[in-house]
């Protein structure tokens, strides 16, 4: 049985870079192989998009496996205009689309480091917590790199719906993707503004941690 307070190591250990793929390369042939895919061949922005999915309980391994989905998306091309989640008509709705797309992209891979961070992040350092200080300590590293590696999608994602927001898209309407347009607008107006919310949640951080180190050793037992 697991004491109170400690916590348990994950395969997402490794600091560094930029962007995230590098956080979750270790267990893809894993995920891969557990994954049911089509006989078709994966190769569409698309068709990844489709393979991520929520769960009812989100375990760590499924976060994970949704963030290779969509990060496989980011990299891939889009399908022809025929096969796109909205209806596309003429080329500036497929030119407003792509964009939408993108940004919808970057946004779902934001929650999902947030999802992934929260696993490991600890709201409070109580002190009965003190003979777990390390683990603690280190689950605190764990959540700190997910949430640094979510704000790095952030600059892509406002780019993206600034482009979308442009006035010459302003009468575009694509219905079937209206969900990815009010994303755009919000983002626009500050009303969702992840870079703020993730900065909080680090500071945050901070804060149990430095309570974390305050804690001093556990005494040596008495012979």
């Amino acid at each position: 049985m697991r004491k109170k307070g400690q916590t348990t190591k994950t395969p997402l250990q490794r600091r560094g870079g930029r962007k995230a793929p590098s956080l979750v390369l270790g267990i893809a042939l894993c995920l891969i192989s557990a994954a049911p895919l089509k006989a078709d061949r994966i190769q569409y922005k698309e068709q990844y998009f489709r393979l991520y999915h929520l769960h009812y309980i989100q375990y760590p391994d499924d976060t994970m496996e949704n963030i290779y989905w969509l990060e496989k998306a980011l990299e891939a091309d889009f399908a022809n205009p025929l096969y796109a989640v909205a209806l596309i008509e003429d080329e500036v709705q497929w030119e407003k689309y792509r964009y939408l797309f993108m940004m919808h992209l970057n946004l779902k891979i934001i929650e999902q480091y947030l999802f992934l961070g929260n696993k490991w992040n600890k709201g409070h350092a109580y002190f009965y917590n003190a003979p777990w200080k390390e683990p603690n300590l280190q689950s605190l590293d764990i959540a700190e790199t997910c949430f640094k590696a979510a704000l790095s999608y952030w600059d892509d994602a406002l780019n993206w719906a600034n482009k979308a927001q442009e006035r010459r898209f302003w009468f575009i309407n694509l219905e079937r993707v209206q969900y990815w347009q009010d994303e755009a607008q919000r983002i626009q107006g500050h009303e969702l503004d992840y870079e703020k919310i993730i900065r909080r949640e680090l500071a945050l951080l901070q804060k149990v941690r430095e309570a974390f180190q305050s804690f001093a050793p556990p005494p040596e037992p008495s012979e």
